[in-house]
């Protein structure tokens, strides 16, 4: 008896740490970031969030930002563990490539890191053909100035700086401007390389915007996708310039915190005219983001910043990432899947896992706005 009970205990155990195991495993998910992972078979939840796949099938395709890349990774993931038969194969390229898939058709929605502009809401009535083409702000967050300088570990910078490095107009690290922001710092007399994005990126637009508000006698380029200034060097994605920025000692680009954090690079805090510096994070992206007010019309939900906050903690340099859709005329054979994975993206469960990865969670009250605009595509 005591050795059928032994035994009994020993199975019970290891029951229980074969569960345990598996939800280790679920919880953490595979470190693959390309979003091509293999549809799960389980039902309408997972160990992150209930999901309600409702009619979704087959493939959906959507492509843009690879500033929410890593956000949609998570999301995807999550998703197709949740929907069995559902693939999403979202393309990472950038915003520009993307509404330009969107406008031709070709995807069920986009990613942009920034609203569309008039033109191509009239070409987006193309493909909407009952509609157009609106914004939901689903993804927000610091765009991190990363940097790679031996020796200097902690580097405050301010809009004016910024704009006169990428500008080519400080070429050193030891110049007076940067020096004078940080005091006791031994910063080396080497060139400073400056990396832009190389195609039209939304990313870059930001920057832009950020820099042309906070800066205005020192950056007189207009907010365009397209990198404007003279000089730098250009590197493919946000992927590519942080790439770039880890390997080569000198190195200064932008790129969403989640690369940052990713790749381990160090990042500038941002003088913004507060009472202390603000650093890259999350809940300092979150105090500007919180600002921001709706200036889109009808089930439009574009988002006006404040580039040039002065609040205190407000990490000034920020973005929010678009999913582009029709509001009505959407795609009849995607449409199900599109309104349950992003009901999934703008859904608490949804937002709640932005914050690990780098990003800044929607407002809620915008968030809420998001959530039933998606309900009610058509």
């Amino acid at each position: 008896m005591k050795l059928q009970r032994k035994n009994r205990l020993r199975a019970t155990a290891l029951g229980a740490l074969a569960v345990s195991g598996a939800l280790v495993l679920t919880a953490c998910g595979s470190d693959d970031n390309t979003g091509g992972s293999t549809p799960g078979s389980g039902d309408k939840t997972t160990a992150a969030s209930s999901i309600d796949c409702g009619k979704a099938k087959g493939q959906l395709r959507a492509s843009g930002s690879s500033a929410q890349k890593n956000a949609m990774d998570l999301w995807v993931k999550n998703y197709m563990a949740a929907c069995s038969g559902v693939e999403i194969n979202y393309n990472s390229s950038s915003s520009g490539e993307g509404i330009v898939a969107f406008n031709q058709g070709t995807v069920g929605f986009a990613g942009s890191d920034s609203a569309l502009k008039p033109e191509e809401v009239a070409e987006s009535k193309k493909s909407c053909k009952t509609g157009q083409g609106i914004n939901l702000p689903m993804v927000g967050g610091p765009i991190a100035v990363g940097y790679h300088l031996e020796g200097v570990d902690k580097l405050t910078l301010d809009a004016p700086t910024l704009a006169k490095i990428f500008d080519t107009k400080i070429k050193k690290w030891n110049d007076p401007a940067i020096a004078k922001l940080n005091e006791g710092v031994n910063l080396p007399d080497k060139a400073i390389q400056a990396f832009h994005r190389s195609e039209d990126s939304g990313t870059t637009q930001n920057l832009g915007k950020y820099l042309a508000a906070a800066a205005p006698n020192e950056w007189k380029y207009e907010a365009e996708k397209k990198w404007p200034a003279p000089g730098g060097q250009a590197a493919s994605g946000s992927s590519g310039i942080a790439a770039q920025v880890k390997q080569v000692d000198g190195a200064i680009g932008y790129f969403e915190l989640s690369y940052a954090k990713s790749q381990d690079i160090s990042t500038v805090a941002i003088d913004n005219g507060g009472s202390a510096p603000a650093e890259a994070t999350s809940e300092n992206a979150s105090k500007a983001i919180a600002a921001a007010k709706v200036k889109g019309t009808g089930k439009d939900l574009a988002l006006e910043l404040d580039y040039a906050t002065k609040a205190d903690g407000a990490y000034p340099l920020v973005l929010v990432t678009y999913e582009v859709v029709c509001d009505t005329g959407n795609k009849p054979e995607t449409l199900d899947t599109v309104k349950s994975f992003l009901s999934y993206a703008a859904s608490e469960d949804g937002q709640k896992i932005l914050t690990d990865a780098g990003y800044a969670p929607i407002p809620a009250e915008i968030n809420a706005k998001v959530r039933e605009t998606v309900n009610g595509l058509s």
